[in-house]
């Protein structure tokens, strides 16, 4: 639902957070691009509230290059070894057979950075 848990921008508007610097990251998903705004993010930490996101890895690694104090927390399905590179970017791994739900779960346990508990993602 736009304004709730996501943002439907035009691609003129998406291209101007970009270029703004206004994504904390930001990818492309075929024909959609996603991204995390980085002003609410950075307000809720200013504030000394906890942030956590639902990332991708490329977007997890990106949220790190922006912010290096950021901790990264790998969520995969049990039986699943991700790889020594990706075990290396991580402080700690989770082996969980409802990633997904545990993801909803903890955003809604600890807060996002967006509007409600729903992964802080928009597109454009």
């Amino acid at each position: 639902m736009h304004g709730v848990d996501r943002l439907f921008l035009a691609p003129a508007e998406f291209d101007r957070l970009v270029a703004a610097g206004e994504l904390l990251e930001w990818s492309r998903a075929g024909p959609h691009r996603r991204g995390t705004p980085s002003g609410p993010l950075r307000s809720r930490l200013a504030a000394g509230q906890p942030v956590l996101l639902g990332l991708d890895l490329p977007g997890a690694l990106l949220a790190r290059a922006a912010l290096p104090d950021t901790r990264l927390v790998l969520l995969h399905p049990p039986g699943v070894v991700p790889p020594p590179a990706t075990l290396a970017a991580f402080e700690l791994t989770v082996a969980h057979d409802l990633t997904e739900r545990v993801v909803d779960k903890l955003v809604g346990l600890f807060g996002s950075s967006f509007l409600a508990q729903a992964r802080p993602r928009v597109r454009g």
